[in-house]
């Protein structure tokens, strides 16, 4: 009896004949992460809230070759969620790889942090996140035997901040999409679905905008044993490591990408 064959490093990370839905993808983390999955050779659908960046985005990710389609969708809306399951299943007939990137956050010091913020940042970032994914589970990789969820944390789900950040209900959010990772994984693995996290550190983004103009670039970069902060590239093996057969046997973990910053003790 043959032994059975191993297939070389590139051909684990080949993701050819899949599918992955990217949320939150039009721009920043999110288009990085299609990006690295599309060059890998999966079909994508990306969604964004901004029908004209989403478009943008896709210009850039089929200039490169990749198979996308954009689907403009505000997934602060239930409904808006149900729909974009709908939609992407429809486009790709199956999705094997969910990549739940799409986030919100909001900063206050916690004793005036508005119940607006609280429930802003926990219905994207909880709330909705387990719908979608929920939807897609039952809808596609549980029927089909298998497939990939990976959730875009942050290191903020670590702890808190004082001085430096001051996002109470973000930190939480993304604590809880940690436990949300680790609960998942336990339950699906049998179906042979993989639930993993991200945790980004900081940035270039939007998202983190507030706190580049706050602090500037190069001091946030000072926090860091690697003196620098997060690039274009940073993620792309993260995704594709948890994307791809790769880390089939890798599942309920969360992955810190954040330069060594959570490493470091407070002083």
């Amino acid at each position: 009896m043959s032994e059975p064959q191993t297939r070389s490093v590139q051909q684990l990370m080949d993701l050819s004949g899949r599918t992955a839905l990217v949320t939150g993808g039009s721009r920043g983390l999110g288009l990085q992460m299609a990006q690295a999955l599309g060059e890998a050779g999966a079909r994508l659908v990306i969604s964004s809230r901004k029908a004209n960046e989403l478009e943008e985005a896709a210009e850039q990710l089929r200039a490169a070759g990749i198979d996308v389609t954009p689907l403009a969708v505000d997934l602060a809306d239930e409904d808006a969620v149900m729909g974009l399951a709908d939609r992407a299943l429809e486009v790709l007939g199956r999705v094997d790889i969910l990549v739940n990137n799409a986030g919100a956050s909001w900063g206050a010091p916690a004793e005036d942090y508005p119940l607006e913020g609280w429930d802003k940042v926990m219905t994207l970032n909880v709330r909705n996140l387990f719908l979608l994914t929920r939807e897609i589970g039952r809808r596609s990789m549980i029927p089909n035997g298998g497939g990939r969820v990976v959730n875009v944390a942050s290191n903020a789900a670590l702890g808190g901040n004082r001085d430096f950040m001051q996002a109470v209900g973000y930190n939480t959010s993304k604590g809880a999409v940690v436990t949300f990772t680790r609960a998942l994984a336990a339950e699906w693995g049998a179906y042979n679905i993989t639930v993993n996290a991200i945790g980004p550190g900081v940035f270039p983004s939007k998202m983190s905008r507030y706190l580049t103009d706050r602090h500037g670039v190069e001091a946030l970069a000072a926090r860091v044993p690697l003196n620098r902060v997060g690039d274009e590239e940073d993620l792309k093996g993260t995704v594709l490591l948890f994307a791809s057969d790769a880390g089939k046997h890798i599942t309920g973990q969360f992955l810190v990408v954040d330069g060594g910053a959570s490493a470091m003790i407070a002083g």
